[in-house]
């Protein structure tokens, strides 16, 4: 008897390599940083969301040796239970003082975060309104809230009022990515602010490609989202910050409340407290890495203005260390991909479904830790490939 269920799967993922939309594991074989090895070939990476250079900086590494010695490796159990340790305590405070906040809550990722900040904010008398091109854990998080959903075009501000004016639900959440991942560009934050407050609605912006980066590396909060008692704040910690996690930043009531309701938080076992140990020890690199964002700026100016004009695509506008080079169809953009790697460099192609028919784009992110020669060895080869 046959398996009618496998032989859908089967038949899916004939369908998903015969659209080029088939995905594929690089196995890494060596530490993060600008020179990977990948699938045994040594490459430049630039798809690497390491923005500042810190995960394999010898600062983090040696607090990871350290936290060893103390903590373990494994934290045992849930924060509640007895998996709650100093080191997460202590980076929780630091991290609230640091962009400013009362009080902050560890995640293990980002993706746990969303999923358990919306959910606890709100039930099926909530509504949530999402740019639509939020990252798919806000997504995910306002389906699984039970919460009505409606999505806005991109920045379209007035739609969002709209939506807004209509709404009858009981408690009302903004959500919005701050940075966006894919296309590079900042959400504004304060025009967001003064719709929540006109609505009464919370605020909640997911920072993961801001923290580090904008502002002295405390994150695309303006200093009047950062007053807000409605604004509640993530910054995921795998991107600039070099580690693993995620930080939600709010009210102290608001972090109260997620420590009791907030699902991924309560019913999985704490993050390991090394990890904690290491984002202390980054967050110090952060406010200390002046010169890390300074050079990072460099390159995005570099690239920009060498890219100007490029036959293979076009550069969308971006002043982060996103920078999408728009291709269009999903083949030319994995031809363009692969003609990169032919000359090692490794940029990432993004297709549907991540982006819309007809707008795949290479993803090229920049570090600091990157070369202005490696920087323009990038720029020379898009140049060389039509």
């Amino acid at each position: 008897m046959g398996f009618a269920a496998l032989d859908r799967l089967q038949q899916g993922l004939i369908s998903l390599k015969a659209g080029q939309l088939e995905r594929h594991r690089l196995l890494v074989e060596d530490g993060q940083g600008t020179h990977i090895t990948v699938n045994g070939q040594r490459v430049v990476s630039f798809c690497s969301n390491d923005y500042l250079g810190l995960a394999s900086d010898p600062a983090l590494v040696a607090a990871a040796h350290a936290a060893i010695d103390v903590a373990g490796v494994g934290a045992g159990a849930a924060h509640l239970i007895s998996g709650h340790h100093r080191y997460h305590q202590d980076f929780e405070d630091a991290f609230a003082r640091f962009v400013g906040k009362p009080a902050a809550l560890l995640f293990s990722t980002g993706y746990m975060a969303n999923l358990g900040v919306v959910s606890a904010l709100l039930n099926r008398h909530g509504e949530v309104f999402a740019d639509k091109l939020n990252h798919a854990s806000l997504v995910d998080a306002a389906h699984l809230s039970g919460a009505r959903f409606a999505r806005y075009r991109h920045q379209d501000l007035a739609q969002l009022d709209t939506l807004l004016a209509k709404s009858t639900a009981q408690d009302r959440l903004i959500v919005s990515d701050l940075v966006f991942s894919v296309d590079g560009d900042v959400a504004p934050v304060d025009a967001l602010l003064d719709l929540a407050e006109r609505h009464d609605a919370w605020l909640y912006l997911d920072d993961a490609h801001g923290f580090g980066v904008l502002n002295a590396g405390r994150g695309g909060l303006t200093d009047r989202a950062r007053a807000s008692e409605r604004v509640i704040y993530l910054a995921t910690l795998g991107k600039a910050a070099g580690v693993a996690g995620a930080a939600v930043a709010a009210q102290a009531e608001v972090i109260d409340w997620l420590i009791q309701k907030a699902r991924s938080y309560i019913y999985t076992t704490a993050s390991p407290p090394l990890l904690a140990a290491c984002l202390l020890a980054s967050l110090q690199q952060i406010q200390a890495g002046h010169a890390r964002r300074s050079h990072l700026q460099s390159h995005i100016a570099q690239l920009r203005a060498g890219l100007s004009g490029v036959a293979c695509g076009r550069l969308m506008p971006s002043d982060t260390p996103i920078q999408p080079l728009l291709i269009g169809s999903n083949a030319d953009a994995l031809r363009v991909s692969r003609a990169l790697l032919d000359r090692g460099l490794l940029v990432s192609a993004i297709r549907t479904p991540t982006v819309p028919a007809d707008t795949a784009r290479l993803r090229i992110t920049l570090s600091a830790a990157h070369s202005s020669d490696e920087v323009a060895h990038l720029i020379g080869a898009l140049h060389d490939i039509v």
